[in-house]
């Protein structure tokens, strides 16, 4: 099981990974892995476990284009990220790194710190308590390239972007 990590509308870049750890990321990827939500949910980074999911109100992943926001995300193996708008920005570098993002406002629906379990391949999130939300499913490339772990995976591993028509 997952758990939920709920978050309000407007969570920004800044808020994800404060600009002042950019340092960190550049001597060393892995320590972006201390970072997510430090200041924003200070026991973030040292409880949440690979698979949680992060659900939020609307224009998640606002602010700047630092694409170490994401990358921190990633660094901690977060599930997928459900809000129901997303930064442009930010939803391209979730994109690129193999981060699910799913479209919808699910914040009056799931309570911080619920066990869910992500079934991915179908698009639901499935309580504890059994009930099943079905998520907006995404574009079949999108899919394509969480499956790969990212765009640049998926380019190695079949020498084209999602898209284009087999070499």
């Amino acid at each position: 099981m997952a758990r939920v990590w709920l978050f309000g509308k407007d969570v920004n870049t800044d808020q994800i990974v404060p600009g002042r750890y950019a340092p960190y990321m550049l001597k060393n990827e892995d320590d972006l892995r201390k970072y997510p939500f430090v200041e924003a949910r200070p026991e973030f980074a040292s409880t949440v476990q690979p698979g949680d999911i992060l659900i939020a109100g609307r224009n998640f992943g606002c602010g700047s284009s630092r694409e170490y926001a994401p990358l921190a995300l990633k660094m901690v193996a977060i599930g997928a990220v459900v809000a129901p708008l997303f930064a442009r920005i930010f939803f391209r570098n979730a994109l690129n790194l193999g981060i699910p993002c799913f479209t919808a406002d699910l914040t009056d629906v799931l309570h911080d710190g619920q066990e869910v379990e992500l079934l991915l391949d179908e698009g639901i999130i499935v309580t504890a308590e059994g009930q099943r939300i079905e998520l907006p499913p995404p574009p079949g490339f999108m899919r394509e390239v969480w499956a790969s772990g990212g765009i640049v995976p998926f380019y190695r591993t079949y020498g084209r972007f999602p898209g284009e028509a087999p070499a």
